[in-house]
């Protein structure tokens, strides 16, 4: 058997590719959208991709499955269960509970474990001839390291109401099967530590059922399903904006994009047309540089493992916007982008100096003066981090106005006041800085080493 976990840090995805090295075939489970990946793979390691596969109808990216499918000509292989609202609404080959899929001497078991969605199901592999037994289970957002898939994304995320607690109380029992499998069973999930599909995932990229019964929460409350449910569905962070449109675009027909799309750098004259016509401009630098200068209106979102997240929860899927990056990023953060289906990228340019523009600054403050700030009632402090984070501990006298949700608050910012922004380390209180800016907030000050130095000089 030929085995390979492919990483997404950007959106801490993972996926799989695994091959029958005696016949040459392989298959796929949970593509990102960028699939040249695993056509590397295969090509290097002379095999053919002839099954595809996905856990779930995914929330957090746009699966690569019907791409890959496009240009292998293989067969795509998803699920038939759930209801009638999360049914897959493209050609596919259906698959339900005890059914298997054969990849030359590997045999692929459908468990159906219903919970995170109502049509999830999981994979448990078997290599023949080496042994009749299973080997892995390939899980998806059902179980993780040191946490399970939540379920409360139908109802947040998708505006199913009335859909978290039912999908609790299914996971509960899918727990209850997961825990019947041997203890050997190596344990491969669909993301980790730092995604938004569950609160506390592992950082390591597999585990074992008999670790997880061990290790994991959710196996502490075996006769406990009340508790389960409370626990669960409490504390979850704020799921991202775009996921309803990932919960949409993944279930239904819509453009494939095969390759890696090119976009061009932009000349000065297209750029300032394009901004003089209202274009966003997304400035992908470091929060730093982008603080020492940046061009009105434009909104820092840089270019690190949180790009995609936050560019999903700001730009809208139906407008082009410019990005500002240096020309050796540009296909870093285009494939950012695709993997949540930005593919409106009108251009980019890397030089914000020549442009004829006078560029603005951010005011970036110490904690000296941010403690001037505190309990000052001409000051308003603003904690831009999530709520759980806000509760488990914030500043006295601070306000919880969520980045990510900032755009539709603005009306809670006092334009008399002095406005101090912060956040955990800085990226999400720049995020905001430069949103409060381009909507005429000109009076914000960041207090950008945030929580992390706060709580360790200030008692």
């Amino acid at each position: 058997m030929f085995f390979q976990h492919v990483y997404d840090k950007s959106l801490a995805q993972g996926s799989y590719f695994i091959g029958c090295q005696v016949e040459g075939k392989a298959i796929v489970i949970d593509a990102q959208r960028d699939i040249d990946v695993y056509l590397e793979i295969a090509k290097k390691n002379n095999m053919k991709i002839t099954h595809v596969t996905e856990t779930h109808i995914h929330a957090d990216y746009l699966c690569g499955s019907r791409e890959l499918i496009a240009v292998t000509g293989a067969e795509l292989y998803l699920s038939d269960e759930g209801d009638e609202d999360w049914q897959y609404q493209f050609p596919h080959i259906g698959l339900k509970h005890g059914d298997k899929i054969q990849v030359g001497n590997l045999t692929l078991n459908i468990l159906h474990t219903p919970g995170h969605t109502p049509e999830s199901i999981s994979f448990l592999l078997t290599d023949h001839p080496a042994t009749d037994k299973p080997v892995m289970i390939f899980t998806g957002d059902f179980v993780f390291v040191g946490d399970i898939g939540r379920p409360d994304l139908l109802e947040k995320a998708a505006g199913i109401i009335g859909t978290q607690e039912k999908a609790a109380r299914q996971i509960y029992e899918s727990i209850q099967y997961f825990a019947t499998l041997p203890d050997y069973i190596q344990v491969w999930p669909g993301h980790g530590a730092g995604s938004a599909c569950g609160k506390s995932l592992g950082a390591v990229p597999s585990s074992t059922v008999g670790y997880e019964k061990i290790r994991n929460w959710a196996f502490q409350y075996e006769n406990d399903e009340e508790g389960f449910v409370e626990y669960l569905l409490e504390g979850q962070p704020e799921p991202p904006k775009y996921f309803a449109m990932m919960k949409y675009l993944n279930k239904v027909e819509r453009p494939l994009l095969v390759e890696v799309p090119k976009h061009p750098k932009l000349t000065r004259e297209q750029f300032l047309n394009a901004y003089k016509n209202g274009l966003t401009v997304i400035d992908a630098r470091n929060k730093t540089e982008f603080a020492k200068g940046f061009i009105p209106n434009s909104i820092n979102i840089q270019g690190n493992n949180s790009f995609s997240t936050w560019a999903g929860w700001l730009l809208n899927y139906q407008e082009q916007f410019i990005l500002v990056t240096e020309d050796n990023r540009i296909d870093d953060l285009t494939r950012k982008l695709m993997r949540i289906g930005l593919d409106n990228i009108y251009g980019y340019i890397s030089d914000i100096d020549d442009l004829g523009l006078e560029l603005e600054t951010h005011d970036i403050i110490d904690i000296q003066e941010f403690q001037s700030y505190v309990g000052n009632p001409d000051a308003q402090i603003v904690d831009v981090r999530g709520y759980t984070e806000y509760e488990r501990y914030h500043v006295a006298g601070a306000e919880n106005i969520f980045v990510g949700t900032l755009a539709d608050n603005l009306n809670k910012f006092n334009k008399e006041k002095q406005i101090v922004v912060h956040c955990q380390s800085g990226d999400r209180a720049t995020i905001a800085q430069s949103l409060l800016a381009k909507n005429g907030f000109k009076n914000v000050k960041n207090y950008v080493a945030g929580m992390e130095e706060w709580r360790a000089l200030v008692p």
